[in-house]
């Protein structure tokens, strides 16, 4: 009988570990179609670091921070990308979801317009016809800063486009404006043709706030802390490595995704990382969340949108998660 246990006893113990060793399969909602912005999770798919954590990672396109915030919210995806501060009014709805990490340290937020349309300033957008996908995170936060700005929403029009379609509506004359990041220059420079492109930052119009962030789901938080932490310092270590060099990072991402212009991602990519060569990476890791400017972009929010309750700052935003990956000297 024991010649017999013995056997079974020692094939357990082999196979064992393997179950024990199954890949973590982890949904990363992307908060836009491929682009710059997005880089660093292709690189760090590429290198496995992800694998070297034991995840799976699957990155899926979304149609903007309201549409990632969904699916993590509701258990479709486990950690997306969304702009901060359209986590903290869906936060305040009932959004079970937490920034975890920030990917640009400044704020990309901005309106991209014509010289044709006499638009140079907020007030300007009176009148005018504006495009966006109903879950576009600066569509969603346009209410903010058009209170903080003056103007009358009433007299804004906006009309559903899908995501891809925002370049042709405004080089055709659809509408007048559009919001994007300004990351996404190169794209519109292309569409509008570069001496007739106008932008409105809106770090320059009162609305200077976390942007770019990493959020993950409350059921994430609680029932996989790990999973989250080993995810973040995978993608972190992928930024590091884009900073460090952008040229082998592109030459992955174009691998990973034939599809993309290489002439537009470059410019679109490198706009992304200046806005990531900061004192605040550099002293603390990249990603990491300075809790004053955290609370006052929770207050920008909660003063000028129509909010069913005020948001705690602790409520939206922890950097419990994160590993200190220092960006290279490069970016300093």
């Amino acid at each position: 009988m024991l010649r017999l246990v013995l056997p079974a006893v020692l094939a357990l113990a082999f196979v064992a570990p393997a179950f024990a060793q199954a890949p973590q399969k982890v949904v990363f909602a992307l908060n836009w179609f491929a682009v710059g912005d997005h880089a660093a999770y292709w690189v760090a798919l590429e290198k496995g670091y992800y694998k070297e954590k034991g995840l799976d990672v699957e990155l899926q396109n979304s149609k903007g921070s309201g549409d990632s915030i969904a699916k993590v919210d509701t258990g479709r995806a486990d950690i997306g990308l969304a702009d901060a501060a359209v986590v903290i009014p869906l936060v305040a709805k009932g959004a079970k979801v937490k920034v975890v990490g920030a990917v640009f340290d400044l704020t990309p937020l901005n309106i991209w317009t014509r010289k044709d349309t006499g638009i140079v300033k907020p007030k300007d957008l009176e009148g005018k016809t504006l495009a966006a996908p109903p879950g576009d995170g600066q569509r969603q936060l346009f209410p903010a800063f058009a209170r903080i700005n003056g103007i009358d929403e009433k007299k804004v029009t906006w009309v559903n486009i899908e995501p891809a379609a925002k370049f042709v509506a405004l080089s055709e004359k659809r509408v007048d404006a559009v919001p994007d990041y300004t990351t996404g220059q190169p794209f519109w420079e292309k569409a509008v043709g570069k001496d007739n492109l106008v932008r409105m930052p809106w770090f320059q119009y009162g609305f200077d706030t976390y942007s770019m962030s990493i959020m993950a789901s409350e059921k994430t938080m609680n029932e996989r802390p790990k999973v989250l932490k080993d995810f973040l310092e995978a993608s972190y270590r992928g930024w590091r490595d884009v900073m460090e060099n952008p040229k082998a990072a592109l030459a992955i991402f174009q691998k990973r995704v034939p599809e993309i212009d290489l002439a537009l991602i470059e410019p679109n990519m490198m706009l992304g990382l200046e806005l990531m060569k900061t004192d605040r990476y550099a002293q603390n890791g990249i990603g990491w969340m300075d809790r004053a400017k955290m609370c006052r972009t929770v207050e920008l929010i909660n003063t000028y949108m129509d909010m069913p309750r005020k948001v705690g700052c602790d409520e939206v935003f922890t950097n419990s998660f994160l590993t200190k990956i220092e960006p290279p000297k490069s970016m300093r």
